[in-house]
């Protein structure tokens, strides 16, 4: 699948799960709730030891039309074009790396570089990031998009941490073309998971559609 299409699923669903196991097992039983909850895209962090495998693993199980497979908690290119190699179709970091981002261009696969400040964010837009992770966003809370987009209206920006499905709604509204969710999504057995996923998709749903309503 194109990067642009990739970009295109991933701001349709709104929301991409973070995945930290310590087992193959888990992993796929975490992605089949998933992807019963309506999830387009998780993102297996490179906090889990061997995650190149497990990467490599989902990327064979599973179709782009089931759930695009992602890497996060990438810290340098090597490790990017590892995870690339086994199947990523994304590359996520939690700060600017533009060694990171050369080598995505270079492949055509989607980057998105976390970032904190302005400065950062013109950086990142300038080495050709695609969609910026604000991260933590519980540091910085909704307002820190709409305070962001007033000198930068172009940037797309996806806040991570302290995200949850009740508070996901506030954050799309504030301009956020998708979020990411961690411990508060993917905790839990496979029917928790499932249900918690349904709601994060239910509110992101409402919240683009209450923003497409005119106002009188």
């Amino acid at each position: 699948m194109k990067k642009e299409q990739i970009i295109i699923k991933i701001k349709e669903s709104g929301l991409v799960a973070v995945v930290r196991a310590d087992c193959s097992e888990r992993v796929i039983e975490i992605t089949e709730a998933c992807i019963c909850g309506g999830i387009a895209a998780i993102e297996l962090t490179f906090t889990t030891p061997f995650a190149h495998h497990m990467i490599e693993q989902l990327a064979k199980r599973y179709t782009n039309d089931e759930i695009i497979i992602g890497a996060g908690t990438v810290l340098d290119s090597e490790t990017a074009r590892i995870a690339i190699l086994s199947g990523a179709e994304y590359v996520v970091s939690p700060y600017f790396n533009p060694d990171i981002i050369t080598l995505c261009n270079r492949y055509r696969v989607l980057s998105m570089p976390g970032i904190m400040t302005i400065t950062e964010a013109v950086s990142a837009l300038e080495c050709g990031a695609d969609i910026l992770k604000l991260f933590p966003g519980d540091y910085f809370g909704c307002g820190f998009i709409k305070t962001i987009k007033g000198p930068l209206p172009q940037v797309e920006i996806m806040p991570t941490g302290g995200v949850d499905a009740d508070n996901v709604g506030e954050w799309i509204r504030a301009g956020a073309v998708a979020v990411g969710a961690g411990s508060s999504l993917t905790h839990g057995s496979y029917d928790e998971i499932v249900q918690t996923a349904r709601k994060f998709i239910k509110n992101i749903k409402m919240s683009t559609q209450n923003e497409n309503v005119p106002k009188k």
